[in-house]
């Protein structure tokens, strides 16, 4: 059976668990790297800017002895003169995966039906699994197993809080979002929201945000958003041992203070980094039953 990486719910709690082991142990090989992709082929596929997800998968195709073919949705047929089923059909031809980072969820689904090869989300503008798995292996690496832990997420609703609310019960964490009240109709179903900020703050062991201006929402306004600035006020309503996360870009100095990002607690670039690791986790677990093994 084909293993696609779409949505965490999809993939399931143990096998979550055991990519993100994985991904610890490559991590442990960074300079060492063992070549579990030689001979295997990743394309690449983007309608969005990016500079951490083609990095981060760039290289651990590459560190690990595989290929990247890198195309922008206006370079290829998809979504123009040829249907979604023909591309998956072609696509499952030529590589032995697909990662795209795209604005529609469903046409990224899709796509997945109709491929014999994997198909992991690099980024929709409803989810970002990727990109938690990656936070939730900096939180074990500074904090320990995320299991009871409280993560506080500040500013607006998008594709990571999102997918930080699915992800809270498959890893037994407690997640709350501080975001202004007029938003919380945009959150998921089940999400603990709040329009108090210090009650969110209040003990955390995780304080993160992202960007208010999301790519297409440029000139957005952004005045219900300053009371969810994470600052050195609300810093200190965490835990005294709370990291900051930022999936980054950052709008400086936004939705989070010099003082917080450039602070001890702040985590954001080996964050960053850990994109790398846990793509390499997640691309063996996709390409096993193409031999890779770790």
């Amino acid at each position: 059976m084909t293993r696609h990486f779409i949505n965490l719910k999809d993939v399931g709690a143990e096998t979550l668990h055991i990519i993100l082991k994985n991904a610890h142990n490559l991590k442990a090989e960074k300079f060492n790297p063992t070549q579990i992709f030689e001979g295997l082929s990743l394309a690449m596929v983007f309608d969005k800017r990016s500079t951490r997800t083609r990095m981060s998968f760039e290289v651990a195709m590459k560190q690990l002895g595989g290929h990247t073919i890198v195309m922008n949705m206006d370079e290829m047929q998809l979504g123009g003169a040829e249907s979604v089923e023909s591309t998956g059909n072609v696509l499952s031809r030529y590589v032995d995966a697909i990662m795209l980072r795209m604005t529609d969820q469903k046409m990224m689904e899709e796509l997945s039906q109709h491929s014999r090869i994997p198909v992991i989300n690099g980024m929709t503008n409803t989810s970002h699994p990727c990109q938690i798995m990656a936070d939730i292996l900096t939180i074990e690496e500074k904090l320990g197993d995320i299991k009871g832990k409280k993560v506080a997420w500040f500013g607006d609703v998008n594709n990571v809080s999102n997918t930080f609310v699915e992800a809270a019960p498959i890893f037994d964490f407690e997640f709350i979002m501080a975001c202004p009240e007029e938003l919380h109709g945009y959150a998921p179903a089940g999400a603990n929201i709040t329009d108090d900020a210090a009650k969110a703050a209040n003990s955390a062991d995780v304080i993160v945000t992202d960007t208010w201006v999301s790519m297409g929402q440029e000139g957005k306004s952004l005045d219900i958003f300053w009371p969810y600035q994470v600052n050195s006020d609300l810093m200190a309503k965490a835990k005294d041992s709370a990291i900051f996360m930022h999936c980054l870009p950052m709008h400086e100095w936004e939705e989070v203070s010099e003082e917080v990002a450039k602070s001890k607690a702040s985590v954001i670039y080996d964050e960053a980094e850990n994109r790398l690791h846990a793509q390499k986790a997640i691309l063996a677990w996709c390409l096993e039953n193409a031999g890779v093994a770790i």
